[in-house]
């Protein structure tokens, strides 16, 4: 998948170094307009723990890099390049797989800490308005930073075989507490969902060099899945016994 570097976790399960997170972390605040008497240090600490609690195995701080990477990939096309950074760190800072309000909860989130760290106004609603966008990852015609924002979120889904495999089992791993048959049903209703769309990509980079090869993994997935007595796979059904619509993407 053409879509940035892909980061490991390493051994023992800490996820990717974080020092380059951190620079990363200080550069975009101080981009987006941070008072400059703030630290923001404390709040990367805050949000990097957050992305390595334990009941994480696919939004994890490798998560986290990945997306901030394709966001890379695709900033010729954001207008606000700065909130759509900023909505990455906290698209998933709140993250149970046994609740389903996890993205409106990280979006609060962002409206507590930015601020604190001396954000405008304006900049702070468009980073939350932006991570409650990833619960549909449809943006609205014109949407430029959402596009941007979707797109790098659901770029995994156009990884080479393997690495759409890898992605298959820690999202199963996060929702263990799901028997396989509601795995199935949940997770075969959110593949059909998304080959149902138009276009799963809306920035021109992701349509050219992700859509095709996206469709070719959700399509073999949902074969799997419809095959007599096929294993378990995720897109769990959420507290309230209904299909997670983001399939745990």
């Amino acid at each position: 998948m053409d879509s940035g570097t892909q980061h490991r976790d390493t051994p023992g399960g800490t996820g990717p170094d974080t020092t380059a997170l951190r620079a990363r972390w200080r550069a975009t605040v101080t981009a987006a307009g941070a008072a400059a008497d703030r630290d923001p240090a404390p709040y990367a600490d805050r949000l990097l723990t957050a992305w390595a609690e334990p009941q994480r195995r696919y939004h994890t701080t490798a998560h986290l890099a990945d997306v901030l990477a394709r966001i890379d990939v695709l900033a010729p096309h954001a207008a606000d390049l700065a909130a759509v950074q900023l909505a990455a760190w906290f698209h998933d800072a709140v993250y149970r797989p046994d609740r389903s309000e996890n993205e409106e909860r990280s979006a609060a989130l962002a409206e507590r800490a930015l601020p604190e760290l001396g954000m405008a106004a304006s900049r702070t609603a468009e980073v939350a308005r932006l991570v409650r966008l990833t619960v549909t990852h449809d943006p609205a015609p014109g949407d430029t930073d959402g596009e941007v924002l979707c797109d790098a979120d659901l770029a995994v889904l156009a990884g080479a075989p393997e690495a759409y495999a890898a992605y298959v089992a820690a999202v199963r791993a996060e929702y263990g507490f799901v028997p396989d048959e509601a795995f199935r049903t949940g997770r075969a209703a959110v593949l059909r969902q998304l080959l149902d769309l138009p276009r799963l990509f809306r920035t021109p980079y992701g349509a050219a060099h992700w859509e095709a090869p996206a469709r070719a993994n959700l399509a073999a997935e949902l074969a799997a899945l419809d095959a007599p007595d096929a294993p378990g796979t995720p897109g769990a059904p959420d507290a309230s016994g209904t299909p997670d619509a983001s399939g745990g993407i």
